[in-house]
């Protein structure tokens, strides 16, 4: 893409009304743009992040065996009055009323919904396992929204619903979430700690939170100074292992750590001192198991092979998608603006020609942008008639991984200067070499 035909407004001042360095950086690298109190547009370059993002959440989920769907923005009120969660909900419930005076509602959740696409279509305990997902966006009409996308009134999410026959495999599908949680927040350059936490409105009697680390966290949290040091990695995760599934999720939670709605003060003390943290964090998902909750109220069965019905055990997993870009740039970023990971970066690679009109400057952009863009990466050519050091602002603000800068005396020297936004280090290339370098260096997150 070149600059000159992109929509970029960015800002160099700092919003007086965003209090968080995610919501500041975010409405500064012309990422979003409030529509109304909660509720944002998203802009060229915010919209390929959030689909970075949702692009990761895909594939490990279905790496994880779950299949993708789409449920519609807007449902019927009867379907969460059979379920008795229609009144119970509160205020955060958007409800409205269609012109044939029927009761509607914009979803927060979908718990209802899947629900009843299961029981009108699953009726033999053979076809079970099932795990259902989708991305889509969710209405919660928050009283005070705050910090951009972070705390908004719409949301996009990824809600997933497991079905089995019984609470054993019930537990397996909830660890199959947990794994494939860890793996992606991961795949996305994020550290993110299962705690214990309170289920609230969706029910059931287990649940973890996944919290990634910020002062500006609104979660208060406790936990093992341990937790921090556990980690994936490259580390091959066999799905179909329901005990080898069981040791990791072990090992990721067998250490203290919850919310402050299940802080267990007594349990907490019996650390070493040097290993009690508290601390604040961003929660970016969080898995419920719930049993026969639902599947209860709103007659969820399937036939047994005596010809017997059993209610389905059922567990919600949720990712909030478009929270994680406001996650990421919480955790990554500097006194210069964003420094996107390189999964989920807009642009793998900033083409700044300081010399714009110089017939042999311009050849070589050109000649690294075809090459880039052959490569199927995705370059950000920025060929505006404007000085160096507004080229390079505009650069570190948005956070591109590698900036490449042609100009004069690199032309002279045929050295090119390739720089690294994350470690700020500067390398010296031939011209030859550049396309080359950064293929290399984006190899396993195209």
């Amino acid at each position: 893409m070149r600059l000159t035909n992109y929509f970029l407004p960015i800002s160099k001042e700092v919003p007086t009304d965003a209090q968080i360095v995610s919501h500041q950086l975010m409405l500064r690298s012309g990422m979003i743009k409030q529509s109304a109190s909660g509720i944002y547009s998203w802009l060229p370059l915010g919209l390929k992040v959030l689909q970075r993002v949702e692009k990761v959440v895909h594939e490990e989920q279905q790496k994880a065996g779950h299949l993708p769907m789409l449920m519609p923005t807007i449902q019927p009120a009867e379907l969460w009055r059979e379920s008795g969660r229609y009144e119970d909900y509160g205020k955060e419930m958007l409800r409205i009323t269609d012109r044939h005076e029927r009761e509607m509602l914009y979803g927060p959740t979908n718990e209802e919904l899947i629900t009843d696409i299961f029981r009108s279509f699953i009726k033999s305990y053979k076809e079970l396992p099932k795990t259902l997902y989708h991305i889509q966006w969710k209405f919660r009409d928050e009283v005070r929204p705050r910090f951009g996308i972070m705390r908004g009134r719409e949301f996009l999410m990824k809600d997933g619903y497991s079905f089995d026959i019984d609470r054993p495999m019930a537990i397996n599908a909830y660890n199959r979430h947990l794994v494939s949680y860890l793996k992606t927040y991961e795949r996305l350059g994020l550290q993110a700690i299962p705690m214990r936490a309170d289920t609230g409105p969706i029910g059931g009697d287990y649940s973890h939170e996944f919290l990634v680390l910020a002062k500006t966290g609104e979660s208060k949290v406790f936990y093992d100074g341990a937790s921090q040091h556990i980690k994936l990695g490259n580390e091959y995760v066999d799905y179909e292992d329901v005990g080898g599934l069981q040791r990791t999720v072990d090992r990721f939670t067998e250490n203290y750590a919850r919310t402050e709605e299940t802080h267990d003060l007594s349990l907490f003390n019996q650390l070493p001192e040097e290993r009690q943290v508290e601390a604040r964090g961003i929660e970016v998902g969080q898995i419920f198991y719930f049993g026969t909750k639902y599947s209860e109220a709103m007659d969820a069965t399937v036939t047994l092979a005596d010809g017997s019905k059993k209610l389905v055990e059922m567990g919600s997993h949720g990712i909030g998608v478009s929270r994680l870009v406001g996650a990421l740039i919480e955790a990554h970023h500097d006194e210069d603006g964003i420094v996107w990971p390189k999964a989920v970066t807009p642009f793998h690679v900033a083409i700044v020609n300081l010399k714009q009109g110089d017939t042999e400057i311009d050849k070589v952009c050109e000649q690294i942008y075809t090459g880039i863009t052959a490569a199927g990466l995705d370059p950000l050519y920025d060929d505006r008639e404007e000085r160096a050091g507004a080229k390079f602002a505009t650069m570190d603000l948005i956070g591109i991984p590698l900036r490449v800068t042609v100009g004069p005396r690199g032309i002279r020297e045929g050295m090119i200067e390739v720089r690294c936004r994350s470690t700020r280090t500067v390398k010296e290339l031939p011209i030859n070499s550049v396309v080359d370098y950064c293929i290399e260096e984006f190899r396993g997150f195209e």
